[in-house]
C-alpha cells in the first residue's frame, strides 16, 4: 500500500476516535502511529494532517453545512464527516497534492470504510466544493489544537 493512502488511513482512524469517544486527538495519534510502520515521511504527513484538520474542524464544517445544506454535520455518519473534512483540509490548505488525487483517496476511504452509499456522497460534495472552491478559505482557528 502507497505510503500516502497508509497515512491518510491511520489520520481517518485517529479523527473517528477523537471525534466519537472524545479522545485527545494527540494521545490517539500517537497510538496509532505506534501500530503503524511508516517512514518518516509519512509520519510528518500524518501529523500535519491530523492536526490540521482538528484544529480547523469548525471552519470545516461550515463548509461542508455550505455545500450540503440538506445533510446537517452532526447527522452525518461520523466516518463520512471526518473523510469530508480531512479532504477538504488537504484540498484547501496544502498544495502538495493533486486535487483529483484527493478526492480519489477520499472516495478510496469511504469505499474502505462507509456504508454502500458514502462514496457517492463524498465524490458529490467534493466536486461541488471543486467547482465552487474560489468562494471557499479556512478561517484562522480559535480552537485549540
Amino acid at each position: 500500500m502507497r505510503v500516502r493512502r497508509q497515512a491518510r488511513i491511520v489520520v481517518i482512524q485517529t479523527l473517528f476516535e477523537a471525534d466519537i469517544a472524545n479522545h485527545d486527538l494527540h494521545r490517539v495519534l500517537d497510538q496509532r502511529l505506534q501500530e503503524t510502520a511508516l517512514p518518516e515521511s509519512g509520519v510528518a504527513f500524518v501529523q500535519e494532517l491530523a492536526s490540521g484538520v482538528w484544529k480547523h474542524r469548525a471552519s470545516l464544517d461550515e463548509i461542508i453545512v455550505q455545500i450540503a445544506p440538506e445533510w446537517p454535520v452532526e447527522q452525518l455518519a461520523a466516518i463520512d464527516r471526518n473523510i469530508l473534512r480531512m479532504a477538504i483540509y488537504e484540498i484547501l490548505a496544502t498544495n502538495d497534492t493533486p486535487v483529483k488525487v484527493v478526492v480519489n483517496e477520499a472516495v478510496e476511504l469511504a469505499k474502505l470504510f462507509g456504508s454502500d452509499s458514502a462514496p457517492r456522497f463524498v465524490n458529490g460534495v467534493l466536486g461541488t466544493l471543486l467547482r465552487e472552491r474560489g468562494r471557499f478559505h479556512l478561517s484562522p482557528s480559535l480552537e485549540s489544537a
